[in-house]
């Protein structure tokens, strides 16, 4: 396996830290405040070509791997927490079945757009009735002459709000017991909004990036927007699993760090029976625990992504990434919010925000529990329960 030279590495993180530094945490509130999108944040990633990190340099990207992207999501989420880190991660891993399965064409129509931050896109997938069984969803498409109807029901949909295109999957052909997972077909095509009612969900985190219900009522696909092979959809979206993974334990451990710098910060300064509350070991010895975690999560997450950019089988690595990168980081905003008591409440102190928002991502994109299973099954060779 070829180690990436840490030189090369650490570049990457010193010009997209400086990059997301530009926007501080008073940006980010505010942000989280007003519910509005971080155009202007977007726009800086994409005009320094990051919007593109994986995109290939023949379609305008940079051609880099998931270790360089997962630096840059860890950078953002360090200052911007999710709200920064998910406005660049959506235009890095929910075109992926486009780039490792979409026709030439639509290649050199799309990642282009994608890659350059022009085109905003929302990913299609889950449902409120089928929940982790994605084999259940009930969004259908049918056959027309030329193309494809689609009708259905879709729930936590990222950037509809503003999404041009979406990546679309629908059931083409039942489910059966046999083969429950076939049968699914990939579409990337016009979010048409006479076609599609959006509705905004209000939620406890990441105000600044939306989540809606998508209601499709008779849309229209031509067959050239099919991604692939009809029926073969799902397949493609578990190539995509490993590496959103192992960068949503990067980001968790940039939301970590952040908030562990305020907490550090703040333990140096708050001055209580005349000494600085840092210097009570049941402050220090939390925070100094929550550093060693997340540089142990951190270890993970680079070994995951380097072996993932050496095209090696890595479903362990990069679930345990995620699960330890997700225990870490929330375990060090929920300490900087012990650590600052009272004022931990505050939103102008920030940490609020970091905890609310890490919270999140010990859900999704797949659960704690989710992550136990597959390691039970998958690796130790336990019985499956479900």
């Amino acid at each position: 396996m070829t180690t990436k030279d840490p030189a090369d590495l650490e570049l990457v993180r010193k010009s997209t830290r400086e990059l997301a530094r530009r926007f501080d945490l008073e940006y980010w509130r505010e942000k989280d405040k007003k519910g509005e999108y971080p155009w202007e944040f977007v726009k800086v990633f994409a005009e320094a070509g990051w919007t593109g990190a994986m995109v290939p340099e023949e379609y305008g990207g940079l051609g880099l791997g998931v270790t360089e992207a997962g630096i840059m999501l860890q950078e953002a989420a360090t200052v911007g927490g999710t709200g920064a880190a998910s406005a660049i991660h959506f235009y890095i891993f929910p075109p992926g079945p486009i780039l490792r399965h979409g026709s030439e064409e639509m290649k050199r129509t799309w990642l282009p757009k994608l890659a350059s931050g022009e085109m905003l896109m929302a990913f299609g997938v889950t449902e409120p009735t089928a929940g982790v069984d994605t084999s259940r969803i009930t969004t259908r498409a049918e056959k027309i002459d030329g193309g494809w109807l689609v009708n259905g029901h879709k729930v936590w949909i990222t950037n509809a709000q503003n999404a041009k295109r979406i990546l679309l999957l629908a059931r083409t052909s039942p489910r059966t017991e046999e083969k429950p997972f076939d049968g699914m077909t990939l579409f990337f095509t016009d979010l048409d909004r006479s076609k599609i009612t959006v509705r905004e969900i209000e939620k406890l985190g990441r105000s600044c990036i939306d989540s809606n219900e998508l209601f499709i009522d008779n849309l229209e696909v031509s067959d050239d927007e099919v991604v692939g092979e009809v029926g073969k959809g799902f397949s493609y979206l578990l190539d995509g699993l490993n590496p959103e993974r192992i960068v949503v334990g990067f980001e968790q451990i940039g939301m970590g760090r952040g908030a562990l710098d305020l907490a550090t910060k703040y333990a140096n300064e708050r001055i209580v029976f005349d000494r600085p509350i840092g210097k009570n070991q049941a402050i220090a010895h939390p925070l100094a625990d929550s550093w060693i975690r997340l540089q142990a999560a951190d270890l993970m997450c680079l070994k995951a992504a380097e072996l993932y950019d050496a095209h090696l089988p890595c479903g362990p690595e990069s679930n345990a990434a995620k699960y330890l990168g997700s225990e870490a980081g929330f375990e060090a905003c929920d300490r900087a919010m012990q650590t600052l008591g009272g004022y931990s409440f505050a939103k102008e102190y920030h940490i609020e925000r970091f905890w609310r928002e890490a919270r999140l991502l010990k859900i999704a994109p797949v659960s704690q529990e989710m992550v136990l299973n597959y390691i039970s099954t998958k690796v130790l060779g336990l019985p499956r329960s479900y």
